[in-house]
């Protein structure tokens, strides 16, 4: 009995029953974009991080707000003391002249509290500035949270046609693969038969090797975009998304690049928010001027003492306007101010670079997207003549009219042609979304 065939053929069974059981525990599940997108939305991390920023600047304004409300403090002290010698000293006068009466005194233990309100009327419109200013940077916050979010759907946009060009990828190679191994067959036959060169039935075979390497390169791809798709949409790795061809349809009509600069302009969040910063920065100066003027506030307060054996106070109210001005601004604010102006001319400047930036953008995927859809015609034609390349070489070389080398050629050229036009499509998409996005126009789907 050969034992050693009996040891491969257990160790093959084996092997090929823990892959499917592997394949079984992986759950597919087919997606549209639109749904992908959503996922991804709800489960994007840096969503829930801009939401806390929001919450942060929310909370900023309210503080702001609280500052035109009154402060009240109240205090108040229990103290046990030694004996100190306390002296008070009355000056009676009598009918005779005078006399002086001492009286000695002894206090253990004092209490007393006090509380105190005071209410700003004037303070050279800083509350109001502040108040403004942080509305505005709320505002600039969410811009800039909105802004973030197309770029989450851009990120799985991309993860999406990535798999969906990994999967084409994927399937394209498996059938070519097939094709190859069956005309390894035929050759063999030939080549036995004595109607081939063993040479040329090599060069078929390793023909076929390289497809098999380049599956094994298409199948890591694969695995690698599934990967990156599920941390997106926030799935465990158990879950092997699969991309719906459907979805890559794209019928949208194309503007001029001078059209799209303008709708950048109006619709760009991230261009929204610096102009908003930049809003923000000038009350920020008007707030820093604001400390040249004095304060004006009400003021009221209540004091309650007791020191037994020697002082008792109750019911001491006090209320007015008070007034406080800081002389030091005269000198320390002038910095100040300087600084906000700095700030403010910063902003200018980078909202003159981002806008330049922007236009290079879509010029960029402008471009872009009418070469994939050049590519779209191009990849077409290209692949109807690879097609007949194919036929014409194989109807020669069974008349042995041609090579083996050239047969192999034609088989290689066809399957570029069928990669390069799955590719195409899904590239011509990409770069539809990145136009929309550069220009301030991705809209969040509706899922349908």
């Amino acid at each position: 009995m050969n034992y050693s065939l009996i040891v491969r053929t257990a160790m093959v069974t084996l092997l090929s029953g823990l892959i499917t059981v592997n394949l079984n525990a992986q759950e597919k599940r087919k997606l549209t974009l639109q749904e992908a997108v959503l996922l991804g939305i709800q489960n994007s991390k840096q969503v829930k991080l801009n939401k806390s920023r929001i919450d942060e600047a929310v909370a900023a304004v309210q503080e702001a707000k609280d500052r035109r409300l009154p402060d009240v403090e109240m205090s108040g002290s229990y103290l046990r003391v030694n004996n100190p010698n306390i002296s008070m000293k009355n000056s009676k006068t009598d009918n005779s002249g005078g006399s002086q009466e001492q009286r000695d005194m002894s206090v253990s233990q004092a209490l007393y509290g006090m509380a105190s309100v005071s209410m700003p009327i004037y303070s050279g419109s800083r509350i109001r500035y502040g108040i403004e200013a942080s509305q505005l940077l709320e505002k600039a916050v969410r811009l800039d949270a909105e802004h973030d979010q197309e770029g989450v759907v851009m990120n799985i946009i991309d993860a999406y046609i990535g798999l969906y060009k990994a999967t084409r990828a994927v399937e394209l190679m498996k059938e070519n693969l097939e094709k190859s191994r069956a005309r390894d067959r035929d050759l063999s036959n030939l080549e036995k038969n004595g109607l081939l060169a063993r040479n040329d039935l090599l060069k078929a075979q390793l023909q076929t090797s390289n497809y098999e390497l380049a599956l094994l390169d298409a199948e890591s791809n694969h695995k690698l975009a599934c990967v990156t798709l599920n941390i997106l949409m926030g799935f465990p790795d158990s879950v092997q998304p699969e991309a719906d061809s459907i979805s890559l349809d794209n019928q949208a009509s194309l503007r001029s690049v001078e059209e799209y600069e303008q709708l950048a302009i109006q619709n760009r969040k991230d261009l929204k928010a610096l102009q908003v910063r930049r809003q923000a920065a000038d009350l920020s100066t008007k707030s820093v001027h604001a400390e040249y003027y004095p304060s004006v506030g009400l003021t009221a307060g209540y004091v309650a003492a007791d020191i037994p054996g020697f002082l008792s106070v109750t019911n001491a109210v006090n209320a007015g306007v008070g007034v406080k001005y800081n002389f030091s601004s005269l000198w320390k604010t002038k910095a100040k101010v300087q600084q906000s102006l700095a700030q403010e001319r910063q902003l200018e400047v980078q909202t003159a670079l981002l806008g330049d930036q922007v236009k290079i953008g879509i010029s960029k995927a402008y471009q872009n997207y009418l070469l994939s859809v050049k590519k779209i015609d191009v990849y077409a034609t290209a692949i109807e003549q690879a097609k007949e390349n194919f036929r014409i070489t194989k109807n020669k070389f069974d008349n042995n009219l041609v090579t083996t080398t050239d047969l192999l050629d034609a088989d290689v050229s066809l399957l570029e042609a069928r990669l390069n036009q799955a590719f195409a499509k899904a590239d011509a998409l990409a770069a539809w979304y990145k136009l929309q996005q550069t220009a301030g126009l991705m809209e969040a789907p509706n899922g349908k």
